[in-house]
């Protein structure tokens, strides 16, 4: 674990060595996905950072910052059987000082989705996700795909501001039965892990159902619906264009993906899936 000066300082002489420095930002409680991640970094680096912090910016009000697990002397030593090279762990004082006053704000691809339902969370995303990238200065990062939404927003601002950043987006891992590693998915109870398989299924069925010819609204309201009667409260189901995630139009011949967000219980999950288009 490393203070801002050190982490910077190592860098620094890592790179004197001409060694190459991949990011793998965290929220902590880590599972196999973060780890997977990390994995994957090490095969872009010499070396690799992981940084752990509970953000919170991107949390609104009644979401669940006081209680997201905090597992911090764990994770550390995952991450050193899984061979990261240094984990920055900081304090919120250290990431937002008392009068700081400027938000990093990504305005259209922030806008659906996610972005509709938890107001102001992108502002913090991006926003945490600069303050890193500008301590640490990686030549590589990499985020899961899970939150496709996110690594658009990510992606984006690594555009727009010129950061010579390379991204990486790495496929979900999922447990055996499909659903999608979340440090969240520790808050279902028993009856709800069991269901909460039937998310992915549901984007399965819902993708089979749209490349079969099924008008893309009547793909979104059927998987809805199938939620809904397996117990999740839908946030918002939406096909869209993976480039840009503006909604999807009948015969649009880019590549498309389905995005979903839903409520079991008090836990929220999040998922996508893959539509390739043959053109």
């Amino acid at each position: 674990m490393m203070e801002i000066f050190e982490l910077v300082s190592q860098v620094r002489a890592w790179r004197k060595n001409q060694a190459r420095v991949a990011f793998v930002p965290t929220m902590g409680n880590l599972h196999a996905g973060h780890l997977h991640l990390v994995s994957e970094a090490k095969k872009h680096a010499d070396k690799v950072i992981v940084s752990i912090f509970v953000n919170p910016t991107q949390f609104g009000e009644n979401e669940d910052f006081a209680d997201y697990p905090r597992t911090e002397k764990r994770d550390c030593e995952l991450l050193v059987e899984q061979g990261c090279d240094a984990v920055f762990l900081p304090n919120v004082e250290t990431i937002y000082s008392q009068n700081a006053q400027t938000t990093v704000s990504v305005a259209q691809i922030a806008k659906n989705y996610c972005g509709n339902s938890r107001a102001g969370h992108f502002d913090g995303v991006a926003t945490v996700v600069c303050k890193l990238f500008n301590i640490i200065q990686p030549d590589v990062a990499l985020f899961g795909l899970k939150d496709f939404q996110q690594f658009c927003v990510i992606q984006t601002l690594v555009r727009d501001l010129h950061l010579p950043i390379e991204l990486i987006g790495i496929p979900t891992v999922r447990e055996a039965d499909g659903l999608a590693m979340s440090s969240r998915n520790g808050y279902l109870s028993t009856a709800e892990r069991e269901i909460a398989p039937k998310l992915y299924q549901i984007l399965q069925t819902a993708r089979t159902t749209f490349l079969a010819g099924q008008k893309i609204n009547e793909v979104e309201n059927q998987a809805i619906a199938d939620l809904t009667t397996a117990g999740f409260n839908v946030d918002y189901l939406k096909i869209a264009r993976q480039a840009d995630l503006q909604f999807a139009s009948e015969n649009d011949d880019q590549d498309l993906i389905i995005l979903t967000a839903a409520k079991l219980g008090k836990t929220r999950l999040i998922d996508n899936i893959i539509i390739k288009i043959q053109k």
